[in-house]
Formats: C-alpha cells, sequence, structure tokens
C-alpha cells in the first residue's frame, strides 16, 4: 500500500490526501473504472490516494431503496481492487459484527455518522487494529468527538482519523462549521472533510435524499485553505442514475478541474 496512516501537522506540512469513490458497489464492473480514472488523477497531481465504496447500505429512507449487490460479493470486490492498484481501501460498518468481517478485506473501518456514539460499534472497530475514520454525528459538536477518539485510543488502538461532514440546520440542511476542523485536529488526529455529504438535504418527503453538488467545489477550497488534512469526495460516471447519493456526489469528469483548484490552494498556503 502507499499510504500511511497520516499524522495531523501544520497547514503547509503535506499535500492534502483524497477518499473518493463511488457512494456503494453498485455492479461489479464500475468500481473498477472509477478507481482507474481516480489513480491517474492522483498521480497528475501526487496526491495519495484511498478507495471509498460501501460494500451495502444500511441507512436508506425507504425500505425500497438499493442496499447493495450482497455482502461477500461486495467486500471481495473492495479487496481485490486493493489487491490489483496496490490501494488502500475504505468501506464503513454498521454493527460491531460487520468489524471483523469487513477488517478481512479493507485497510480503513468508518463508523457513519449516525453511528459516532455507539460505543460498542467503535471498539468493535478499533479491536481489529484497522485504520478507523470516525465521522462526525450531524447532531454533535466538534469538541464532543474527544469521546470517541478517546474509546478507540483506549482499547490501545491510536490510528483514528475524525471526518467532518456537516451540522444539522433545520430539518432539511446542513452547515459546515469550518472551526471544527482545527477543532478535533486539536485532539492529535488528521481531520478529513467530506465535501459531498456535507451537501446533502435530508429528511425529503418522497424518501430520497436531496443535495447541492454544484457547492461541492466552494466547500472543498474552504477545507483545504483551512488546514484539513484529507479531503473525501463520493463521485460517480453519472450521478443521475447512481443508486444511492446521486444528489450530492461529484461527476467523474469535473475531478480533475476540481483536484487542480485545490492543489493550487495548498501550495499557495
Amino acid at each position: 500500500m502507499n499510504f500511511e496512516f497520516p499524522k495531523s501537522g501544520p497547514v503547509d506540512s503535506k499535500m492534502f490526501f483524497l477518499i473518493a469513490g463511488p457512494c456503494v458497489i453498485e455492479n461489479e464492473e464500475m468500481p473498477y473504472s472509477i478507481a482507474e480514472r481516480l489513480i491517474d488523477l492522483c498521480k497528475q497531481y501526487d496526491i495519495p490516494l484511498v478507495f471509498k465504496a460501501s460494500y451495502k447500505k444500511a441507512n436508506r429512507s425507504r425500505i425500497d431503496s438499493f442496499t447493495g449487490i450482497g455482502d461477500i460479493v461486495g467486500l471481495r470486490i473492495l479487496k481485490d481492487i486493493g489487491q490489483k492498484f496496490n490501494l488502500p481501501v475504505l468501506t464503513d460498518i454498521h454493527t460491531a459484527e460487520e468489524a471483523a468481517v469487513a477488517s478481512e478485506y479493507v485497510d480503513i473501518l468508518q463508523i457513519p455518522a449516525f453511528l459516532s456514539r455507539q460505543t460498542e460499534l467503535l471498539v468493535a472497530a478499533a479491536k481489529t487494529g484497522k485504520i478507523i475514520n470516525v465521522k462526525k454525528g450531524q447532531f454533535l459538536s466538534a469538541a464532543s468527538m474527544k469521546h470517541a477518539v478517546d474509546k478507540i485510543h483506549d482499547t490501545g488502538n491510536n490510528k483514528v482519523m475524525l471526518t467532518e461532514r456537516g451540522t444539522t440546520f433545520g430539518y432539511q440542511d446542513l452547515v459546515v462549521d469550518y472551526r471544527s476542523i482545527p477543532e478535533m485536529q486539536a485532539m492529535g488526529v488528521p481531520v478529513i472533510l467530506d465535501c459531498t455529504h456535507s451537501l446533502q438535504q435530508p429528511n425529503q418527503e418522497k424518501g430520497v435524499t436531496g443535495g447541492k453538488p454544484e457547492m461541492i467545489e466552494t466547500i472543498a477550497k474552504a477545507g483545504i485553505a483551512v488546514g484539513v488534512d484529507g479531503i473525501f469526495i463520493e463521485t460517480h460516471h453519472d450521478p443521475a442514475n447512481a443508486k444511492s447519493d446521486g444528489a450530492n456526489m461529484l461527476k467523474l469528469d469535473l475531478l480533475d478541474s476540481l483536484l487542480g483548484k485545490l492543489v493550487k490552494i495548498k501550495n499557495a498556503i
């Protein structure tokens, strides 16, 4: 693998890393083509890459929403992508039982924002020895994430990252408080900015989450300027027809231009 656990440091100390990929594995071909394009772009801009995809979606608004192509099938695809392209791979888990299973296939386990206070889940993930990325709950302050970090550290696992992904604003919107980034970095952990989920518009009456993908560039630029350690972007060839989170994913064709702008901002700091 060409990605080591990052150490949070001064904003000018290093290039940011990128966590990117589709929201969920929709079929056996799509994740490979996205991974290949991400690899090309990250080589071009000299950005460390982590490939991300969910092997299943457990948190859906409607019971008839797409959840995946099968747990083990999805996990095997993620493992194969990691081995074929020599890439670190990340996926999210939802129960303590999933932690041990998923850890056999991926390098980084992600705790969803809604589950960021679940002690049993955090401890089970930490005990695998993998890098743990905890998304800050939409309902939590930055300062309160210290408890999630402590739960993981108390198992003896010091490889924890935190991700800012917006804070609930009313019933159907999120806002990013950029003060959260240095506040969480002060806990001695790398901090990532999720530029796509931060733009979700949840709780829509139709049962499908909305979003504002046209604001992804704005969110990402501000995050780099503040000094975030990593950027998280879900991307897809055709977001309009994606089976999950299409309303806030970045069209893959637009990523080249965005990364070029982010690297310029980073180099200017």
